[in-house]
């Protein structure tokens, strides 16, 4: 007679928020799907109709668009992430940039999440501007082409394309 060792293994699930702007951004952060509905996941994006995109299990919600170059709109985007942050309380804050994710990065570090900046694959000769001003608060900091990967970060393990 054989017997047969089976070992469970228990994925305790996370609260995740999942940000991202509109375009490729979000693209490439739903291709995390996967990986992300085996936990207990927030959308946060800048485009309302994004919503039919997500499953009906997961909050959603959405953030002005903003730019570097749009002052007020920028600062309140900031306020409007901080806010989600602050009531959904992630254990994991994970985007794809750009400019509401790095303030979801900073406001989850400021409540002790972890958090997870996954550089666009557009940005093959560099990494993005957002990216470089992220990294300091990043605990995984990640590009998806192997060439921009460095021992100081970002690390490439990847790509979602």
């Amino acid at each position: 007679m054989t017997t047969i060792n089976c070992e469970i293994q228990v994925i305790k699930k996370r609260k995740i928020l999942a940000v991202a702007s509109g375009g490729g951004h979000w693209v490439q952060l739903l291709r995390l799907r996967g990986l992300l509905d085996l936990h207990q996941i927030c959308y946060v994006t800048v485009q309302p109709d994004y919503k039919n995109q997500i499953d009906s299990n997961s909050s959603f919600y959405t953030v002005t668009d903003a730019t570097r170059w749009s002052k007020f709109d920028l600062a309140r985007m900031v306020l409007e992430v901080l806010w989600i942050v602050v009531k959904e309380r992630p254990d994991i804050v994970i985007t794809t940039g750009a400019a509401p994710g790095v303030a979801a990065i900073r406001a989850g570090k400021l409540i002790g999440a972890r958090t997870i900046w996954l550089d666009s694959i557009a940005n093959i000769e560099q990494m993005s501007m957002s990216g470089e001003k992220v990294r300091p608060y990043a605990d995984l900091w990640l590009t998806q082409w192997e060439h921009l990967a460095r021992p100081d970060g970002p690390t490439f393990l990847g790509a979602v394309i």
